[in-house]
């Protein structure tokens, strides 16, 4: 059996040299073809000449194509992984930092709110590009499977306007289905869900042990549960008040409502910095930081380690090479994912990008029909589809008035910011990342003469956050 798989933003190395690994661990992979390509050629001289090791201790002839050159790379391309975060830390560094001037504190900021509205303007540009080449050079039926951020936004253009059948894969379900057992003394495998929603939004709508309901018990076990009772005060409080727990971390939900991250003063109250994700202000920020510094220093240490081994048993819970085994050799994968909603959910729109379960084999993937979510469940999901759509479309435009009508109506944006707040917060946003944002530059243009001919709306240069921590210098 051989087919190719391409990873776009192979540089991400950590996540490419986990993702091979799953693949190859498949037996009937051994013959397949891998490409790397990436815009930084540092970075991917590095994570090639790691990965090559690993496949060579592991006694396979597979060898790596590493180029610049993408068309190269998804030439003949059956499978496409998108690893991209376009802008890198630079453009990270303002999505945090100029909105927390206005107040807007995120923990993350890669999936909505101000940072995540921006991280698409800028990646979904490059991914229709992509697409574009997809088409054109790799094979006529590929499919890509989209882990970039934010995952709905940049999944439902690639679908709606790239022309790549496009699925988003994420593992929140995974980690939040591990919480759910722990709480309940089980393992995993003992826990059946079903999750449905959107991305970083889903909602585990059915548990059971042994054909026992477990929903109405679910809040007093986290309540009882020793860490998560400290660690999840968000995600506990939305399962308080809206009757069930979601998938998403206690950081990246409290950015995605418009109640726990409004008033500095009580932030505190919601999270917990024993770990970045559970709440710190910019802490996805500070440990990509962190990450960047110490690569260097690290590369050498990890080729000193051992290499990876490529068995079942090493398999990381991620999506992508399950769902390739499955098309590929027909054994049956169970999982959730992120595809184009066309009414599986009843109740939100069929335009929007859901993530719900799916069943794959040779056949192809199938996504069985949800139904209706729980009416309030569904009303936060369909906030965030309204941004996420208006996100999506000022992306593709070039618009600024969609762009400023999605920041407005961002949950968290709009409970701190005042719309003239907004529309200058958005001015100083396509200023400061104008070399990454192309098809605004008529508007950007005018955000300049805005800036400088009229009085500015004071803003706090000097605000930390809420709850942010120093970056280390070292391990």
């Amino acid at each position: 059996m051989s087919k190719k798989v391409t990873f776009i933003g192979a540089g991400s190395i950590g996540f490419t040299r986990g993702l091979v690994r799953d693949l190859l661990s498949v037996p009937e992979f051994k013959d397949f073809a891998i490409a790397f390509t990436d815009i930084n050629a540092k970075n991917l001289a590095m994570v090639t000449q790691l990965v090559q090791r690993d496949i060579d201790s592991n006694n396979l002839s597979i060898k790596i194509q590493s180029t610049t050159d993408r068309r190269q790379a998804l030439e003949g391309a059956d499978y496409v992984f998108n690893l991209v975060r376009v802008g890198g830390l630079e453009a990270f560094e303002i999505d945090i930092n100029l909105p927390l001037e206005y107040g807007i504190d995120q923990c993350v900021g890669d999936t909505l709110c101000a940072g995540g509205i921006m991280y698409g303007q800028r990646g979904i540009p490059v991914v229709l590009e992509f697409c574009k080449d997809i088409r054109e050079v790799s094979s006529s039926d590929c499919i890509m499977f989209n882990y970039a951020n934010p995952n709905s936004m940049i999944t439902w253009a690639c679908n709606k306007y790239g022309q790549v059948p496009t699925i988003g894969l994420c593992h929140g379900v995974q980690h939040g289905h591990h919480q759910i057992a722990e709480v309940f003394g089980l393992a995993k495998n003992e826990v059946d869900i079903i999750c449905a929603g959107i991305n970083h939004q889903t909602w585990y709508i059915q548990i059971k042990h042994q054909g026992k309901d477990l929903t109405p018990y679910l809040l007093e076990a986290f309540e009882k549960h020793p860490v998560y009772s400290q660690t999840e005060k968000v995600r506990i409080d939305m399962l308080r008040r809206f009757g069930y727990y979601s998938t998403e971390s206690n950081g990246h939900l409290s950015e995605y409502l418009a109640w726990y991250r409004k008033r500095p003063e009580e932030i505190k109250d919601w999270i917990d910095l024993s770990s970045w994700i559970h709440g710190e202000t910019g802490g996805y920020l500070r440990v990509c930081i962190e990450g960047r510094n110490w690569f260097e220093n690290e590369f050498p240490k990890w080729l000193s380690q051992p290499a990876l081994e490529y068995k079942p048993e090493k398999r990381s819970e991620e999506h992508g090479s399950c769902i390739i085994e499955a098309l590929e050799t027909g054994r049956v994968y169970r999982g959730h994912f992120n595809v184009v909603n066309n009414g599986v959910i009843s109740n939100l729109p069929a335009d929007a990008i859901v993530e719900v379960p799916g069943y794959v084999d040779a056949n192809g993937i199938s996504i069985p029909q949800i139904g209706d979510l729980p009416l309030g469940c569904a009303a936060v999901c369909n906030q965030s589809i309204t941004v996420q759509r208006l996100a999506v479309e000022a992306a593709v435009k070039g618009d600024d008035f969609l762009l400023r009508q999605a920041m407005l109506l961002d949950p968290l944006v709009g409970a701190v910011c005042t719309p003239p707040e907004v529309w200058q917060l958005v001015d100083e946003l396509l200023v400061a990342q104008e070399r990454w944002l192309p098809q605004y530059s008529a508007a950007i243009h005018a955000a300049k003469e805005r800036l400088a001919s009229t009085e500015l709306i004071p803003t706090n240069k000097n605000y930390p956050g809420a709850a942010r921590l120093p970056v280390r210098e070292s391990q």
